[in-house]
This record gives structure tokens, sequence and C-alpha cells, in this order.
């Protein structure tokens, strides 16, 4: 009896589908279609320059450090001047970040678009809208090197 129930479970298995027998293989019920939900990509940028238009410089020499890093801009708040002596990119989750270079040029990050940051030109960022900017952001450095260099003595206006 108990090796009739499992030859039944098998053909079950083999019949519906793994998933299937949980949502429409009943006894009772015809089976109901299951809507299979393909992996979709899309490509948000490719470039060799930052959001500037200036060209990214070459890869460093020696063994990478990948880093990922997550920031949260709360409203209103701004980041002080520094620069990036690595190349980063970045997907704005939530959001608006604005970026502004020391030659004034500015640049509106909005939700969902992705962004290359400048690389060793001095800038800052500020979230001038209503609500946090959440932003992930990927370095392309080495061990040892910092992801950003301050600048306190340039003042914010």
């Amino acid at each position: 009896m108990k090796h009739n129930k499992l030859w039944t479970l098998a053909a079950i298995l083999t019949f519906c589908g793994t998933t299937a027998v949980m949502t429409a293989c009943k006894e009772s019920k015809p089976q109901e279609s299951i809507t299979v939900q393909q992996v979709t990509s899309e490509e948000l940028i490719r470039t060799s320059q930052s959001w500037d238009g200036v060209e990214l410089p070459d890869y460093l020499q020696g063994s990478p450090e990948l880093v990922a890093v997550k920031y949260v801009f709360p409203a209103g708040q701004k980041l002080g001047w520094h620069h990036h002596p690595v190349m980063n990119y970045g997907v704005l989750i939530q959001g608006e970040l604005t970026i502004i270079g020391q030659d004034g040029k500015e640049k509106t990050v909005h939700e969902g678009e992705a962004v290359v940051e400048m690389v060793n030109t001095i800038h800052h960022g500020e979230n001038r809208g209503t609500k946090p900017v959440i932003l992930y952001m990927f370095y392309l450095s080495q061990e040892g090197l910092p992801l950003a260099v301050q600048h306190p003595e340039i003042p914010l206006e």
C-alpha cells in the first residue's frame, strides 16, 4: 500500500511539476495554468565617461578591490566637497540627488537612473528633495585606497 502511494505521488510530480503540485494538482479540480515569470535584464548605463563628459582614467595596475556601498541622504542634506581617486558608478533607488562640480556644472540623478561619478575632480552632492535619497555605489578600487577624499577647506554655500 505504501509503495502505491509513493508511485502515485511520483506520477503527480512528474506530470504536474514540483511547483504545480502545491497549486494546481488537486484531485477535485482540473489543472490550472501556471504563469512562469522570466528573468529580465535592462542595461542602465554603458559609458567610458563620467556624468560631466570627462573620459574615465585607465584601470589601476595591480589587484582590484571592488566595493559596494549603500548611501542614505536625508532630505535637505548636503555632502561636503570631495573627490574620488577611483572610478565608481551607482544606481539611485529613491529620491533625487544633485551633484555639483567645483566649476558649477550640475547633474540631477533621478530615481532609477545610473550615474558615473567624476574621478579626481572636486564635487559635492545635495538632496534638494523632500524624501531621503537611497543610492547604491560601486567602486573599482585597490586595497588601501580611499573611496573619497574630503575637502573641508572648501566651504559649502
